[in-house]
């Protein structure tokens, strides 16, 4: 088995030889990617089903959750299918790389261009759902990254066929097989993390354990998540049928994604009016609440009556509920007086991921997502839109809430920076001398220059 710094340093060298293949090659191996997965379909079902069965035992002794064990399973629905097209819609859009988005005449024949190029070598950990070793891998590609994957042990085998099934395909292409590397063990990782010479980003996708202790670990620059604690906010102003429609499936429709609402913020206003119905909608969806004590009374001095009004309806404790990511069919309940007082409960208690306003007022609207300090601010809208194929990336490395180069989901615009080239036409070259202030001496011109590609 190959070292951790021979991994990383391979990574690097294929990055870096790959940095002068045309753009359509890329496409190109996409394409035969897509065909290679669809070819072996059968293989990775089986390992696949073997996966799910192995952790269907962990999850019954207690050893993992079920929010994993619903990620892990790649043969239900519309997953692969989904993923298959997720390749091609990545292979579709712009190439991201190349890209002139300033472009100055700094002295005659002397021309400034910031051109976008890729970030490098790129480290990628996630847990259970190993469709991200596709995802990754699409991205990865058409932005001209190369990319280290370590999935979690739970999809050991999937993952495994995954890989080998992408190694083989890339040997066809004008990219070298090392260009996408797996890793399985958490050695690897911890040495990996030391590989700061040759890997460039680390993007780590899952728990709020798991983001945690890469940043802590890690001489590598990390981007990325720890919590998708999510809100909807319903304003004095809702309406019934939508506040309903949109909270229930912002809950209940991917519970362990880390988009899905977990706090339910109510304006006073709506507690006797909204609120025992949108209560309903949400126990007959199987939610547990578990509300404050004036969201908790409302419900009571109603009579409120359901069947599941004794199993599904708790007191919340305030020193947890509202800070933790339940990634299950639990949501928190709180009330407040105002939309100021909402969007201060949320800048307190929410992890800036995704925080959405149920109004009818355009300006509760407007003062919401300019107040709400999240990576999305939604009005009207499930939180459960904050997805990079949804937003049309095509698919996502993942969706980060830091506050540089990237936030949210993160797509190809993601994993592009950029670089400044400056061209002089001038017969003997440009230098800093023949510009100041003294007699004889240039002054710079400044001017901007139109181009969307450079002009050599």
């Amino acid at each position: 088995m190959s070292s951790a710094e021979e991994i990383a340093k391979a990574s690097k060298s294929a990055f870096e030889a790959s940095q002068l293949v045309d753009p359509s090659e890329r496409v190109k191996a996409l394409q035969i990617i897509h065909d290679a997965l669809s070819a072996n379909k059968e293989e990775i079902f089986e390992a696949n089903r073997k996966d799910v069965q192995a952790a269907k035992a962990l999850v019954d002794a207690g050893k993992l959750s079920v929010s994993l064990l619903k990620r892990l399973d790649l043969t239900s629905g519309d997953k692969f299918a989904s993923m298959l097209a997720g390749i091609l819609d990545v292979a579709a859009l712009q190439d991201p790389t190349g890209q002139i988005t300033y472009a100055s005449e700094l002295d005659d024949g002397l021309e400034l261009y910031r051109m976008t190029c890729p970030i490098g070598s790129l480290l990628v950990i996630f847990e259970s759902r190993p469709e991200v070793v596709v995802n990754i891998t699409a991205l990865a590609i058409k932005s001209g990254n190369s990319a280290i994957l370590k999935g979690g042990k739970e999809s050991l085998l999937t993952a495994g066929v995954l890989s080998n099934c992408i190694r083989e395909a890339l040997s066809k292409t004008s990219l070298h097989p090392d260009y996408i590397q797996t890793v399985q063990t958490r050695e690897e990782i911890a040495s990996l993390l030391d590989q700061d010479k040759y890997i460039d980003l680390v993007i780590p996708r899952g728990s709020n354990a798991l983001v945690r202790s890469i940043q802590s670990a890690s001489k590598i620059p990390v981007m990325g998540h720890a919590d998708g604690i999510c809100s909807v906010y319903v304003d004095e102003t809702a309406d019934l049928e939508k506040a309903k429609r949109i909270v229930v499936e912002s809950k209940i429709d991917y519970c362990s994604a880390c988009n899905a609402a977990e706090i339910l913020i109510l304006h006073q206003a709506v507690l006797d009016t909204i609120w025992p119905a949108l209560a309903t909608s949400l126990l007959e969806a199987d939610v547990h609440l578990r509300c404050d004590e004036k969201t908790l009374g409302t419900l009571s001095n109603l009579q409120y009556a359901h069947d599941r009004k004794a199993t599904h309806i708790h007191a919340a404790d305030p020193a947890k509920d509202f800070d933790t990511e339940h990634l299950s069919n639990i949501i928190s309940v709180t009330s407040v007086p105002s939309l100021s007082s909402a969007i201060q409960f949320i800048n307190s208690h929410s992890s800036h991921h995704t925080d959405v306003i149920i109004s009818e007022s355009e300006l509760a609207a407007s003062t919401f997502v300019r107040g709400v300090d999240s990576a999305g601010t939604f009005w009207n809208a499930s939180s459960r839109f904050a997805d990079g194929f949804r937003y049309g990336f095509g698919t996502e490395v993942g969706i980060s809430t830091g506050r540089v180069h990237a936030r949210g989901p993160v797509g190809l615009e993601g994993l592009v920076i950029y670089k400044y080239v400056l061209r002089s036409k001038n017969p003997q070259g440009s230098i800093i001398g023949e510009f100041g202030s003294g007699p004889g001496k240039k002054k710079y011109k400044h001017q901007p220059i139109v181009a969307s590609k450079l002009p050599f």
